[in-house]
């Protein structure tokens, strides 16, 4: 009899490719990763992982239970979805991560309807950047990400994970107020293509939506100032020293001095933004006035 547990030790190893990185998200050790993957080879009869100085892979064997694993993960999510759906479910705990937007934009709107129409439901939120709340939900550590796409995300088609659509948004042009194109109603991103950047650091979702929309615009940014905070990165905009794209949601109320907002002409880049959860989660009595809540509060 194959154990659950293991299944998603067996998932979580295949995620992060290394016992080590497996074993933090899982809050256990590496050794007792290590034993239930061993553990779990002698329940199947068969080699799953192959071990090597850059970390751990699935073998054919690995690979195939792997598959089967999605399916029992998620249907046992189903089954703690009805469970606590028969058990009438009005009052439990939610935890929610989510980027520091989005919380602003959606998430608190949407405690504040729950506070109205679901009183019972307490929700838990964390910070956390759009490309890390994902792993967050996968590794059971949340129930619920607010998140955005970014280059190696688990896409939409995933069978781990089930999406509801929350809202787009256009990333603005954000430059000095004696830039030449400040004058402009819009901005061509080509003609940014010799401005010194400002943006994001990588491995921040809108690191690679910026990067993505200037390659498409025929150059590479040269990115002289980093950080993950837009109001740092339009105070270094309005002090002159580079341009930026910034998300249209995070300039709303933001003091804007020395530096002009404008538009992108033609395709602005986009952030898109979305719930997740793990897959059979969603019809759980407490996660689904969540998903619902956070769903009108995007509009």
């Amino acid at each position: 009899m194959i154990e659950a547990r293991r299944l998603h030790i067996l998932r979580a190893v295949a995620d992060h490719r290394t016992v080590t990185a497996a074993a933090a998200a899982l809050y256990l050790t590496p050794s007792a990763v290590s034993q239930q993957l061993t553990a779990l080879e002698q329940e199947t009869g068969h080699r799953l992982v192959e071990r090597s100085a850059r970390g751990v892979r699935l073998t054919p064997a690995g690979e195939i239970l792997l598959a089967h694993t999605n399916a029992v993960l998620a249907q046992l999510e189903r089954a703690e979805a009805e469970l606590a759906a028969y058990s009438s479910g009005e009052a439990g705990t939610v935890t929610l991560a989510s980027f520091a937007t989005g919380i602003g934009l959606v998430v608190a709107p949407a405690l504040a309807r729950l506070a109205e129409t679901a009183p019972g439901i307490r929700v838990r939120v964390q910070d956390a950047e759009g490309d890390a709340s994902l792993p967050m939900v996968l590794d059971r550590q949340v129930d619920v990400a607010v998140a955005v796409e970014y280059r190696g995300a688990p896409g939409a088609d995933d069978s781990r994970l089930t999406r509801v659509a929350l809202y787009a948004e256009p990333f603005d042009a954000v430059l000095p107020g004696g830039h030449r194109a400040a004058g402009n109603e819009r901005v061509p991103l080509a003609e940014l293509a010799k401005d010194p950047w400002i943006g994001p650091f990588p491995g921040n979702p809108c690191h690679d939506v910026v990067m993505l929309a200037c390659e498409q615009a025929g150059f590479q940014p040269v990115l002289e100032h980093t950080s993950d905070d837009f109001r740092a990165v339009v105070a270094l905009a309005g002090a002159g020293v580079g341009v930026a794209l910034v998300p249209r949601s995070a300039l709303r109320g933001m003091e804007v001095t020395g530096a002009v907002v404008r538009p992108v002409d033609g395709n602005a880049p986009t952030r898109r933004v979305f719930a997740a959860v793990r897959t059979g989660a969603e019809a759980h009595p407490l996660i689904a006035p969540v998903l619902g809540a956070l769903g009108e509060a995007a509009g």
